[in-house]
């Protein structure tokens, strides 16, 4: 063991740099692309121990494809290892007054602002995505942690009227026990904290099993979360190779010990889980796939909806489950808002390595990623799809893509029945308001929709009619830790973030006071 821990340790002193991409630039982005000694760690975190493993997998620059470190491999041993401490921890984090515990969240938070350019650098690390968009995670990854600092100090019971004058009704609400946080690479940071957060405000603790293509993040909160005072015990992490993923992910959701799993990620893998969860009859949260549907009727302005459309479509480069995947325009505006979407993406867009400044777009996370985007675009163009711009992969290489947009577009091409996760918007010409609902609605998933219009009697009536959880109106962006997320149909199970968040770790007892 300690021949692995001095190798471990020298790897970790050559890995306080990332590894550059060839050529001249090399050296000048050697600053930008340094990762952050004081918050990057390998190991996992375990009972408030980082923990070594023997076997190790790789983190590499979806950008370069360069690795940039080797992380602790755990497995179904160190997984039970992390239940058992967060369940020996539990009690007394569960019964500490909740003052306490919103005080340690919001140091937590603080931390995460004061650090907030050091964990952006590692996102765009370890994601791609541009720097900009990462410390925008940042502040929207810290913000969970101040909102749920707050919420730990009103979760409020009940006072029942009585139905016997010899007793007293009343509810309590109390933590629900260990947690299993199961997150995706597309916000490494955020994910987390949306759910750890309301999690610890609760009374909870938790086990986190970050993306394999993303532990770096996790592991940085992790130390953060040792430095804002979080008992041993509370916040764990067991990152893992795709290798160790099934077998971890059936630890968490099987164990006796775990009385709830959040899970984050596509609608598959969520079925898959929630078959594991059932033997023990667990509470689940989900947030599946989406497939946003983004309508321009005729009413709309324009240039707002081009605007919103840029932003909901090209945001890390596609890849959140509340990107528009489908556009639907109406047929009197429909070629203005092509030809100025358009002329939009080719200003304002540009593909290139997270840490230029002038980048708006990284890379997509892996080679999987890149041909799913090229085989829909591939099938519509096949099918009659026309490509207005883009279309192919950057000449940048790698997992670069080129922002595209089709029209000519049918429902009966894969880009309009599968969720692309990537830069593609394919448009819909429609006719009439019904029509654009039922395509919308014609999904199996529900989790965001968009639409703009200026029409008040149409905005009631569309934003009411659409099968999803989260509505955008006249906007492209909605996320926001004051407001619920979450989705219908096979878009998941229960919200995150809001004043409901927080519910989704609590049980309600009720006590029946008898013999007064």
């Amino acid at each position: 063991m300690a021949s692995i821990l001095q190798r471990r340790a020298a790897a970790a002193a050559r890995r306080l740099l990332l590894f550059l991409p060839p050529g001249p630039a090399a050296a000048r982005w050697r600053s930008s692309w340094a990762l952050p000694a004081s918050l990057v760690r390998w190991g996992g975190l375990v009972g408030g121990r980082w923990v070594e493993t023997p076997a190790v997998f790789p983190v590499q620059d979806p950008a370069s494809g360069e690795e940039l470190g080797r992380v602790a491999d755990c497995g179904v041993a160190e997984a039970r290892e992390a239940v058992r401490a967060a369940h020996d921890a539990g009690a007394a984090w569960g019964r500490l007054p909740a003052k306490e515990r919103s005080v340690r969240l919001r140091r937590w938070y603080e931390l995460m602002v004061e650090n907030k350019d050091e964990l952006a650098r590692i996102i765009t690390a370890e994601n791609g995505k541009p720097l900009k968009e990462a410390q925008g995670e940042i502040l929207y990854s810290a913000s969970f942690l101040e909102w749920f600092a707050e919420e730990a100090r009103r979760v409020y019971g009940d006072i029942i009227p009585a139905s016997a004058k010899d007793r007293r009704m009343l509810v309590l609400k109390q933590p629900v026990g260990v947690s299993a946080i199961i997150t995706p690479w597309n916000f490494p940071s955020a994910m987390i904290t949306r759910k750890v957060g309301a999690a610890l405000a609760a009374g909870c603790t938790v086990v986190v099993k970050p993306a394999e293509d993303t532990p770096l993040s996790a592991l940085a909160l992790g130390e953060l979360a040792n430095q804002a005072g979080i008992p041993a015990g509370v916040y764990n992490v067991v990152p893992c190779s795709r290798q160790q993923t099934s077998a971890v992910g059936e630890v968490l959701c099987t164990d006796p010990l775990v009385a709830k799993i959040s899970f984050t990620g596509s609608t598959a893998t969520g079925k898959i889980l929630l078959k594991h969860a059932a033997g023990t009859v667990k509470r689940v949260s989900m947030e599946l796939g989406g497939h946003a549907p983004f309508i321009v009727f005729d009413s709309a302005n324009v240039d707002c909806a081009v605007a919103g459309a840029l932003a909901s479509k090209y945001r890390n480069s596609g890849q959140t489950c509340v990107c528009t995947n489908r556009f639907l325009v109406q047929k009197g505006i429909h070629d203005k808002f092509v030809e100025n979407f358009a002329k939009a993406i080719e200003r304002e867009l540009r593909v290139g390595s997270g840490f230029d400044e002038n980048t708006t777009q990284g890379p997509l996370i892996n080679e999987k990623a890149v041909e799913k985007v090229e085989r829909h675009i591939n099938d519509a163009v096949s099918q009659g799809a026309s490509i207005v711009t883009g279309g192919k992969r950057h000449s940048l290489g790698k997992n670069f893509f080129e922002p595209t947009l089709l029209t000519n577009v049918t429902t009966k091409m894969l880009c309009t029945q599968e969720e692309t996760f990537g830069p593609l918007a394919p448009v819909i010409k429609f006719d009439t308001e019904a029509e654009a609902v039922a395509i919308a609605n014609a999904a199996d998933v529900g989790l965001a929709g968009y639409f703009y219009s200026q029409d008040p009697a149409q905005i009631w009536r569309v934003a009411e009619q659409l099968e999803v959880g989260m509505v955008g109106v006249n906007e492209g962006i909605i996320s926001s830790a004051e407001c619920p997320f979450g989705g219908v149909k096979q878009s998941g199970l229960g919200r995150e973030g809001s004043k409901y968040g927080i519910d989704e770790y609590l049980e309600i007892k009720y006590v029946c006071f008898g013999g007064l």
